[in-house]
């Protein structure tokens, strides 16, 4: 019986990104994952999606200020309670 694998979100980096936009490297990578699919089943793609992106967003929001939590949720957006939660799903704090 052939073993079954399971795609990833990950792609090959093109030669010059710099053009590439967030969102332009969201769908090449979607797409890139549909296709690795050969019409197996699947579900909770948002979720997939979502802890895809979130928890490297994260990690270099808390590195680029230096952990400090109340800078990091005020770049993000977020209040700090939210952001201590979403630290402590993904494993940040």
């Amino acid at each position: 019986m052939k073993e079954l694998k399971q795609p990833t979100l990950a792609t090959q980096q093109p030669q010059d990104t710099r053009t590439q936009t967030l969102r332009d490297n969201v769908h090449q990578s979607l797409t890139h994952y549909f296709k690795q699919l050969d019409g197996q089943p699947v579900t909770d793609v948002y979720q997939m999606v979502l802890a895809e992106v979130e928890a490297p967003l994260f990690e270099t929001v808390m590195a680029y200020t230096k952990d400090n939590q109340t800078k990091a949720s005020q770049l993000l957006g977020l209040n700090r309670g939210t952001l201590r939660k979403k630290l402590k799903q993904y494993g940040l704090l």
